[in-house]
């Protein structure tokens, strides 16, 4: 186990940052068994930040394993309706939500991604209300991460057990800025640099990105008045929150018909259990017509087959190759991680706050201004240090946003 003064540095990280607790404000965690003590250091520390309410949720992979392994059909076509109403309603009065991470990227490898898939459709359509409170930044959420014994031999393969959970707990550490004197601080310094890449490309208005690099030759236009996010985001009580830990990306939706032309994944894409890995996709006015993976086909695509927009790009992330994650040199095996190492974009659903005025506007006024709904987010690497993107202005001109892997401003 950690020390247990990171762990107590973490919690405080999450607490102040990532969810960035208020007076009076109930928080859910949703939390592995396997790491108890950091569950109830960010209960301790969230009452003394003045929650009014933490609420445990436990959850056990193994059980998810058996009940994929074993259970009927039936139990993957209604999803409990206790739960949604009990989500949605921390959500409307204004909760926090965190979720820690940490499955074994392929904890559900050899189970039909048909029984995965029908039961990611169910559970969608019950969350979708909670969902669009996260997708419009309404409430409160963040994502962190905590090891487990199989994400970390996935990892760290030539070591075992307690030694490979060990090295993970350190690298998270030192990736999330745990390792750091004053870790809030670092955070808040860290957060300032991403607003100024999001003022910057705001200010540029581009029409189109354009991607290139070994196996990738790709064209993505972007919505008017499109917004970049990434880093510190506010909910609309006013209140900043982190909904990733780590992070080092500023993202964008890109136009659902514009995209066009080929790109290569450069790392590896835990979806839903399984591992898909060296895989490519060919787009057509936004929609994805061809793929190929070597290995987790099936899985790639019931991912693209989930509903009728899951073939469309929802996101367009940009983070330079000299990234905290990337210098690792560490391959997580996790999308919260790996994500952060490297440019990337997201298949399905786009982040409505991607548009000034998003986040009040319908599902049909989103579709207008050209962002992509769909049940499905699930964001894959594409970054490399060969890569160059062009920023293609409204007048033509092409200007360079990244070079050999980063920022070229």
């Amino acid at each position: 186990m950690p020390s247990i003064t990171d762990l107590h540095k973490y919690a405080d990280l999450i607490v102040r940052t990532a969810v960035h607790i208020q007076q009076g404000q109930e928080l859910w965690i949703n939390a592995p068994i396997h790491v108890p003590e950091l569950v109830r250091l960010i209960v301790k520390q969230a009452y003394e930040a003045g929650a009014k309410k933490v609420h445990v949720e436990w959850r056990d992979e193994q059980v998810t394993k058996l009940t994929y392994g074993l259970a009927p059909d039936e139990a993957f076509e209604d999803y409990p309706a206790w739960r949604a109403q009990a989500m949605t309603a921390l959500a409307e009065q204004g909760g926090a939500y965190l979720l820690i991470h940490s499955e074994d990227p392929e904890l559900l490898k050899g189970i039909d991604p048909s029984r995965i898939s029908k039961f990611s459709r169910v559970s969608s359509a019950a969350l979708a209300t909670f969902r669009s409170y996260m997708s419009s930044k309404r409430m409160t959420w963040s994502i962190v991460a905590a090891p487990s014994e199989g994400w970390a031999k996935l990892v760290f393969p030539e070591l075992q057990g307690e030694d490979a959970v060990e090295a993970l707990w350190e690298a998270i550490f030192r990736i999330v800025r745990v390792s750091d004197e004053d870790p809030v601080a670092a955070w808040e310094s860290h957060n300032n640099n991403l607003l100024a890449k999001r003022a910057y490309l705001e200010s540029k208005q581009y029409k189109s990105l354009h991607y290139k690099a070994p196996g990738t030759d790709l064209i993505i236009e972007l919505p008017d008045n499109h917004l970049w996010n990434g880093g510190i985001s506010r909910n609309e009580q006013g209140h900043t929150f982190n909904p990733n830990v780590p992070t080092e990306e500023v993202y964008t939706a890109p136009h659902r018909d514009g995209t066009r032309g080929v790109v290569r994944s450069t790392k590896p894409l835990s979806y839903q259990g399984n591992l898909i890995e060296n895989f490519s996709l060919t787009f057509e006015n936004g929609r994805v017509v061809d793929f190929t993976a070597e290995k987790g086909y099936d899985s790639l695509k019931a991912m693209l087959d989930l509903d009728h927009q899951s073939r469309y790009l929802g996101e367009a992330a940009l983070v330079p190759h000299r990234s905290p994650i990337s210098a690792s040199n560490i391959i997580f095996f996790n999308t919260l991680f790996d994500e952060n190492a490297s440019n990337h974009l997201a298949l399905g659903n786009a982040y409505p706050t991607c548009i000034q005025g998003g986040a009040s506007m319908s599902r049909e006024e989103l579709e207008q201004a050209g962002l992509n709904q769909s049940i499905l987010h699930v964001d894959f690497m594409i970054g490399s240090a060969e890569m160059d993107i062009d920023g293609i202005t409204k007048d033509g001109q092409a200007e360079p946003v990244f070079r050999q892997g980063n920022w070229a401003f």
